[in-house]
């Protein structure tokens, strides 16, 4: 999935003059402050595919600020928040519909509810134009890693793929 996080790391770098082309379109014409339609189907979509792949909720922020009239941060904060609601979901899908290694995804949850609160507050401290830096980079290193393991022929977890073509739970 490097393409998916690669166009979220695009429309990163991109916000700003994104943002003021459709606040210039907007002129004269006052922002909703839902962010309508766009960001609701946005949303929906971007809800049930990153139930799958969490890296969808990078493109969700970006699509929020785009739409909606809020400084990185908040966005950032509100990305979060639906990102929780949309993996907790998932998980609960997973535990009962799929082969569980508890280990792994312990750890896993373990790693996001410290990096959550972690990221948050380095989140909140850094200035816009530092907090995109930072996430580029994040985005960039997991980019290289997913072409990676796709070139070696192994999944993520550094196993060998079988030549079967079976399907995995990802916590597999």
């Amino acid at each position: 999935m490097p393409v998916l996080i690669g166009i979220a790391l695009l429309l990163v770098i991109l916000q700003p003059r994104l943002a003021r082309a459709v606040a210039a379109r907007r002129e004269g014409t006052p922002a909703r402050p839902d962010g309508g339609i766009v960001l609701l189907l946005g949303v929906f979509a971007t809800g049930i595919y990153g139930g799958y792949f969490g890296a969808a909720q990078g493109v969700l922020a970006r699509l929020m600020g785009l739409l909606l009239n809020d400084d990185l941060q908040r966005i950032n904060a509100m990305k979060n928040v639906l990102a929780m609601v949309v993996n907790g979901v998932a998980a609960i899908v997973f535990v009962f519909e799929a082969r569980m290694n508890w280990t792994a995804a312990g750890l896993i949850a373990a790693g996001s509810v410290i990096g959550g609160q972690i990221g948050a507050r380095v989140g909140r401290r850094l200035p816009p134009t530092a907090l995109r830096g930072l996430i580029v980079v994040v985005g960039l290193v997991a980019m290289v890693n997913f072409w990676l393991a796709e070139r070696s022929g192994r999944d993520m977890s550094g196993s060998a793929r079988s030549s079967r073509q079976e399907p995995r739970c990802p916590n597999d």
